[in-house]
């Protein structure tokens, strides 16, 4: 199985869990770690390179940091100018059907927060559901996500743990059956 990591972390130099997840990914030659905001500093996005990127992998996981209730701004723009009608959908948008799409997402505040009753006042599972119906749409098959909560309080040890499970998380076929 190939696996795409789109990463969209705009300042990926000062993360510490976003960038120890690259570390552990970059050991794994199945894996393809794309960072959107190194690739296209810009926001020229080259459409057609990521459309073949995305074809040639079977699975492609989604990697940012929680921006406001959603992704970072690179990785919208991404979706909305890669994501085009007649290759991700529509009547003949295929592009991208049948392969498995899972978002890998860091925040900030502790577990606690997202839930019914929380700070946050909803569950990452529904503050999440904008990329499941963008999964829906596109015809890829959504995948429960792997999220890292309380990035302003973990130590390196919970940080390293995290990374090693996340690199699990997206090869075990059997989370998913």
């Amino acid at each position: 199985m190939k696996v795409l990591v789109i990463v969209a972390h705009p300042n990926i130099e000062e993360s510490i869990v976003n960038r120890a997840w690259i570390g552990e990914l970059k050991k794994h030659p199945a894996v393809t770690v794309h960072e959107l905001y190194k690739q296209y500093p810009e926001g020229k996005i080259d459409i057609e390179r990521e459309q073949r990127l995305c074809e040639e992998h079977d699975r492609i996981v989604w990697q940012f940091p929680f921006y406001w209730y959603s992704s970072p701004p690179l990785l919208k723009q991404w979706q909305d100018e890669v994501l085009t009608h007649g290759w991700a959908y529509g009547s003949n948008g295929n592009g991208l059907h049948n392969k498995e799409l899972i978002l890998a997402v860091s925040t900030g505040s502790a577990k606690e927060r997202y839930q019914a009753g929380g700070r946050n006042n909803y569950s990452m599972s529904e503050l999440l559901k904008p990329f499941q119906a963008t999964s829906n749409l596109i015809g890829t098959k959504f995948l429960p996500a792997f999220i890292f909560n309380g990035t302003y309080t973990a130590n390196a040890e919970e940080i390293i743990e995290s990374a090693k499970a996340y690199v699990d998380y997206i090869f075990t076929k059997d989370v998913f059956q």
